[in-house]
């Protein structure tokens, strides 16, 4: 595990050169919809990086967890067996036809009854202060325009209770910047709507919104950053 070193980060300083995120919510919510009914074909690239920041996130029985931009419920199963029947997890997601998916994913793996499914924006969680013991995002705040990536992460905090964690798994936009992720950048730039992430200094983002002891680790796939208790 590699500690961020970055302790004296300038206001903003984590976001230049980020390309923008152009499409509309509404655009992306069209999207998700239909993508729904084939989101298995992302499982092989997405379940290295996510199981490590699952078990970075360390859930535990009886705890309250909130997974944002769960999608069609890859880490729901995993995080509502973890917490137990005592415990409870929340999914939320833009799209009704990613939560309509998780929500038969889970129903298959009898544990409906530990999680709660909810079509919301992670810019406005519809939950009050301190709600959750941990947080966990996987391939999501990269979805977000830059300018929206702070409120994000300030709802992540309001809603953490006191010693709580956060998990985020992310694509990892390194210094210097290689030629994959210029490569990327473009293809973003080129197919806004249908290549809508795109690699953000995760670790750098999570300091700046007021998160300490930020760590990271890198898999070929992506970047976990954590919050540690």
């Amino acid at each position: 595990m590699v500690v961020d070193g970055s302790r004296n980060v300038k206001a903003g300083d984590w976001a230049a050169g980020l390309h923008p995120v152009t499409r509309s919510r509404a655009a992306a919510t069209r999207a998700y919809d239909r993508m729904s009914s084939w989101s298995w074909l992302e499982e092989p690239f997405e379940r290295r990086p996510r199981a490590i920041g699952l078990g970075l996130l360390s859930v535990h029985a009886g705890e309250r967890v909130l997974e944002l931009g769960c999608g069609a419920g890859g880490a729901l199963i995993r995080l509502a067996r973890a917490v137990g029947p005592s415990g409870c997890v929340v999914g939320l997601d833009l799209s009704p036809s990613m939560i309509h998916h998780a929500e038969a994913r889970l129903r298959r793996a009898r544990l409906a009854d530990r999680v709660e499914l909810r079509v919301a924006d992670a810019s406005s969680i519809p939950f009050d202060d301190a709600s959750f013991d941990a947080l966990f995002m996987s391939f999501t705040l990269e979805l977000f325009d830059t300018p929206e990536i702070p409120l994000v992460l300030a709802e992540c905090r309001r809603v953490r209770r006191s010693g709580g964690r956060l998990i985020v798994v992310a694509l990892s936009r390194a210094t210097p910047v290689g030629w994959p992720t210029r490569l990327f950048e473009r293809l973003h730039d080129r197919f806004p709507t249908a290549l809508d992430c795109r690699p953000i200094p995760a670790g750098l983002a999570l300091q700046e919104a007021g998160f300490d002891g930020v760590r990271g680790r890198s898999t070929r796939e992506g970047r976990s950053a954590m919050r540690r208790r």
